[in-house]
């Protein structure tokens, strides 16, 4: 359903499929990895080492580029751990949810989800279990897979993944959820993902300047 969420209540051992490889990003391995080194290339190093990084969501072909200078300041050598945090699209949720996998697959290399920190995660009682297809569905985490798979290439077998599928959360469930990640975040073997949508402007979104202008006098 596209309003509902189905709730397991233990992992399945199972691999997420890269739902949208050959689509928003290139499934070949070679051309996906020259086109990342391409972007990363062209980026510029500024703010490393990042201990936390925003990036856009959508295909490549849009946001290639712009990913590629915040992935250029994650230095790998400390990081054993990437937790990614995407908004969800397709299912109303009014918290966090886990995935039920045990592996995400990337056409680079498949990415090992952590399970340690699902299980003390899941003690909390504050996060869901998504199924495999609401997980597949979704693109808000796996954009970043690839790009997490490249700038972690060095350290291939010695890091682990938690992606996080994140709903529409009230004030209290920000404070709540935040007090929860705090203490990864304070660990600096932890680098944070948080993805973020690249563009909503246009016609489709119904956001143009002539719109923009008329909010701009709506609040004057």
């Amino acid at each position: 359903s596209r309003y509902s969420i189905v709730v397991l209540d233990r992992i399945i051992m199972a691999t997420r499929r890269a739902q949208h490889a050959s689509s928003w990003y290139s499934g070949s391995k070679k051309q996906l990895d020259d086109e990342l080194q391409n972007y990363l290339d062209s980026a510029e190093l500024s703010h490393s080492p990042a201990r936390a990084i925003i990036a856009p969501h959508a295909g490549y072909s849009y946001c290639g580029p712009c990913g590629a200078y915040a992935y250029k300041q994650v230095n790998p050598e400390n990081v054993k751990r990437v937790f990614i945090l995407g908004p969800s699209h397709h299912v109303f949720l009014p918290n966090c949810a886990l995935s039920s996998a045990a592996t995400y697959q990337t056409p680079l290399y498949d990415l090992r989800i952590d399970q340690e920190v699902y299980q003390e995660l899941l003690s909390t009682k504050h996060f869901d279990l998504m199924d495999l297809k609401t997980d597949e569905d979704e693109h808000s985490i796996e954009m970043h897979l690839p790009y997490t798979a490249k700038v972690m290439e060095s350290r291939k077998d010695h890091f682990t993944v938690v992606p996080v599928l994140v709903g529409s959360l009230k004030q209290d469930g920000e404070k709540l959820y935040g007090k929860i990640f705090s203490k990864y975040l304070m660990d600096p073997a932890n680098l944070f993902v948080i993805s973020s949508d690249f563009c909503h402007w246009g016609k489709r979104y119904y956001i143009t300047s002539t719109s923009l202008f008329s909010f701009s006098l709506f609040h004057r």
